[in-house]
């Protein structure tokens, strides 16, 4: 299927022509496997069809096409987002344009949006935040989404979520946080490390690595023997993540570990500390 990528004009409209045509189940198939080539080839791009594919008549080519668009930051994606995640009558479909729309909050915090598109782009987070009548895995993501904002109201929807009764607003809020790179969620995130709950660990763990403060290394260091192997994992990427002598030295403990892939996502991270810790150092 890479004969699809880069298509010329009148390829691409050739393409979309017969696109409806096909069945359901192979439109599905093809979607997705056209997002797992992108996945693994950088060279490949197939953004013209995931585009079209938004206004698909499947709920499913509609979500998969969301996702495939993932390195896509041109600003006229936000309006059929933002039209997705107010009008598509699919949560999941929902919940993945709200997840995308965090790429143009980030664009935002770094200067690189002008305000006019921020502002459609927080109105609309915000309206699925405070929708009580939303799906909570719609008003999850889009907390998630708006979390690299610094806004004042931001903060308040991070605490409201962990503070809620619903644990999928309480695992959100604490992916927020660190996306909010704000050290001062820090006290809350050492104490979900230890939560009985795995979910709650996992998020924590990737968010102390986004915050990528030196005081969690004590507080992650004891995860790298949790018994939940994507907790073990994310602690391990998250210690490569903050770097520093402390992060070095609990990584290397697990250098020859029995498992494969726990050795090599230590490899991995450690490489990581090296990398910052000489900028200048490189791998042939």
């Amino acid at each position: 299927m890479v004969y699809l990528s880069h298509l010329a004009d009148e390829q691409e409209k050739a393409f979309l022509d017969v696109w409806p045509q096909v069945q359901t189940e192979r439109r599905r198939q093809v979607v997705s496997q056209l997002v797992e080539l992108a996945e693994d080839n950088v060279d490949l791009n197939f953004d013209a069809i995931f585009l079209a594919c938004l206004s698909d008549a499947d709920s499913q080519v509609r979500a998969v096409a969301i996702r495939g668009l993932w390195e896509y930051e041109h600003r006229d994606l936000i309006e059929p987002l933002i039209g997705l995640l107010q009008s598509d009558d699919n949560t999941a479909v929902r919940a993945e344009a709200a997840l995308a729309l965090g790429r143009f909050v980030l664009q935002c915090e770094f200067g690189c949006l002008p305000d006019r598109y921020f502002c459609r782009v927080e109105q609309a987070l915000r309206r699925a935040i405070d929708d009580d009548e939303e799906e909570l895995e719609v008003r999850g993501r889009a907390l998630e989404a708006i979390g690299a904002c610094s806004l004042p109201w931001v903060r308040q929807a991070i605490d409201g979520a962990y503070r809620s009764n619903s644990q999928r607003l309480r695992v959100s809020g604490i992916h927020a946080m660190g996306r909010n790179c704000d050290p001062s969620w820090l006290p809350i995130l050492f104490e979900e490390l230890k939560s009985d709950d795995p979910e709650m660990r996992y998020e924590a763990a990737l968010a102390c690595g986004s915050l990528a403060e030196e005081a969690a290394v004590p507080y992650l260091a004891p995860l790298l023997e949790d018994e939940d192997v994507e907790v073990r994992e994310v602690t391990i990427a998250a210690l490569g993540e903050i770097g520093g002598r402390q992060a070095r030295s609990a990584l290397l403990r697990y250098l020859d570990d029995p498992s494969r892939s726990m050795r090599e996502a230590v490899q991995e991270a450690l490489s990581l500390v090296d990398s910052a810790d000489d900028p200048l150092s490189f791998s042939l």
